[in-house]
């Protein structure tokens, strides 16, 4: 069934708007009937220039597309939302930065990068969270678990890919300019 390029943009929002979260290029070309990447794309664009002074973004995170509200609405929607705190403490960033930066890692890797520091509460409270999860096993004695970053941490952070992290160097550097 082909229908005109209108009604595909339709669904295209219709997609991101249900979905929760980021969708592929190849997701939303199959919900459109094979539509070409490159029309997907140009939708995209459309969307993206159409939503620009309203309240909603669409934007490009972990390797798809999704639609979140815009930041200079965030403490009104706070205020509605009531949201449960999830509170980052400097053990969990420390955890996630390790995992992020050395995937995939051991948790006794984790560790020993940390300074020697039990990073048990925080994996757990990173893999309760979707931040994290077991990509596989080490193949060494005791086959300990091997933890790397999801898809959500990507959304979360707003970054395409792994590739978007900040240069460890940098982030080195800014560590000893707070000590």
């Amino acid at each position: 069934m082909f229908y005109e390029r209108d009604f595909y943009k339709k669904v295209v929002e219709a997609v991101l708007f249900v979905a929760g979260r980021s969708v592929s290029l190849k997701e939303l070309s199959q919900v459109c009937d094979n539509l070409s990447k490159e029309e997907i794309l140009s939708i995209l664009q459309e969307l993206k220039e159409e939503y620009q002074s309203r309240g909603v973004r669409l934007v490009e995170v972990a390797e798809g597309y999704r639609l979140e509200s815009a930041p200079e609405v965030a403490d009104y929607l706070k205020t509605f939302l009531k949201p449960k705190g999830f509170r980052w403490t400097k053990t969990l960033l420390e955890t996630l930065a390790v995992i992020a930066y050395f995937q995939p890692i051991t948790r006794a890797e984790i560790s020993a990068k940390r300074g020697g520091v039990d990073v048990g509460a925080a994996l757990k409270t990173l893999l309760e969270n979707n931040f994290i999860r077991v990509v596989g096993r080490k193949d060494v004695p005791g086959r300990p678990l091997l933890y790397g970053t999801t898809t959500f941490f990507l959304e979360y952070f707003g970054l395409k890919s792994l590739k978007d992290l900040p240069p460890l160097d940098e982030l080195k550097s800014l560590a000893e300019r707070e000590d």
